[in-house]
C-alpha cells in the first residue's frame, strides 16, 4: 500500500478543493488512478465550503456563559458548542465532550488550528454528501472510479494523541465484518468489526500532520477494500450509544431518549 501526500496552497472560502487537489497532483507528477482513495482533511473541506466563522460575531447565550464558565472556554466558544454539537456530555478545562453525528468528539470539531486569526472552523456540513460528491467529480474530470474519505483527528480514551477518523466515505464499504470468520486457532470470531476507512484515515494523517504542514489530502493506492458503487450511510459506521463500551459510562444522558444525528 503506498501513501502520496498531496502539497497544497492555503485553501480559502470558495475554493474548488478537487480543481486544486487535481492542480496540485499534476505539478507533482501524479495522476489519479483507478481504485485510489483520496484523503481529505476535513478542516480543507469545511474552509472550502466557507464554514469559517469569526468570533467577534458570535453573541453568546446565557447558557453559552454557563458553559464557558464550568469548562473555562470563551463564550463565543461555547455558543458555536451549543449550536453545533447534538448533546453535550460533560468536559475538562478548555475542552468539552460531545456528541456530534454519532461521534465523541472534542468541541463539536470545531477547529481553531489551521483558521485564520479571529476564527474557528466548524465541522463540514454534511461530510458523507460531500465525500461523495468529490467522488463523482473525480470521476467526471478524470474517469477514475475512486474511494473518498473526509478525515478528522480525535483523541483516543486514556490514550495519549491524536488518531484519524472517518467524517465521510464514499466508493468503498468503511467497515469489514469479521464476524465468523476463524481465527488462528480455528475459534470463529464473534463480534470483531475492522474500522477500514477509520484506518485508513489515521494512516493519512501521519503525512497530513496537524499544524503547518499544507498536506490537506493524501492518495492511498493499494489498500485491501472493496470498492463500491453504492451510496455510504453513517448508520453502516456507527453503532448506538447502548451497545457502545465507551458511551456505557454516559446510560443517564441517553436513557429513555434515542440520539439524533444532523
Amino acid at each position: 500500500m503506498t501513501l502520496i501526500p498531496i502539497k497544497t496552497r492555503v485553501i480559502t472560502p470558495g475554493d474548488d478543493i478537487v480543481e486544486i487537489v487535481l492542480e496540485s497532483l499534476e505539478k507533482m507528477g501524479e495522476r489519479i488512478k483507478n481504485n485510489d482513495i483520496l484523503v481529505l482533511a476535513e478542516t480543507a473541506v469545511a474552509t472550502a465550503e466557507g464554514r469559517v466563522i469569526e468570533l467577534s460575531k458570535i453573541q453568546p447565550s446565557s447558557r453559552a456563559f454557563e458553559l464557558a464558565k464550568k469548562y473555562d472556554v470563551t463564550p463565543e466558544l461555547a455558543e458555536l458548542i451549543l449550536r453545533e454539537a447534538d448533546e453535550i456530555l460533560g468536559g475538562i478545562s478548555h475542552v468539552i465532550l460531545t456528541l456530534k453525528r454519532g461521534i465523541l468528539i472534542a468541541n463539536a470539531g470545531i477547529d481553531k488550528s489551521n483558521a485564520p486569526p479571529g476564527c474557528v472552523v466548524l465541522l463540514p456540513k454534511d461530510p458523507m454528501k460531500t465525500a461523495e460528491e468529490v467522488r463523482r467529480r473525480i470521476f467526471e474530470k478524470t474517469g477514475k472510479k475512486i474511494g473518498v474519505i473526509i478525515a478528522d483527528s480525535r483523541t483516543q480514551p486514556l490514550r495519549l494523541g491524536t488518531i484519524g477518523i472517518a467524517l465521510g466515505v464514499a466508493g468503498f464499504v468503511p467497515v469489514s465484518d469479521e464476524r465468523g470468520k476463524l481465527d488462528i486457532f480455528g475459534k470463529p470470531l464473534m463480534i470483531t468489526r475492522r474500522a477500514i476507512a477509520d484506518n485508513l484515515a489515521s494512516a493519512a494523517e501521519i503525512l497530513m500532520g496537524e499544524a503547518g504542514e499544507m498536506v490537506p489530502a493524501v492518495l492511498i493506492r493499494g489498500a485491501p477494500i472493496t470498492f463500491t458503487d453504492y451510496t455510504i450511510n453513517l448508520e453502516s459506521m456507527i453503532i448506538s450509544p447502548e451497545e457502545c463500551l465507551y458511551m456505557s459510562i454516559f446510560k443517564k444522558f441517553i436513557k429513555n431518549r434515542r440520539i439524533k444525528y444532523r
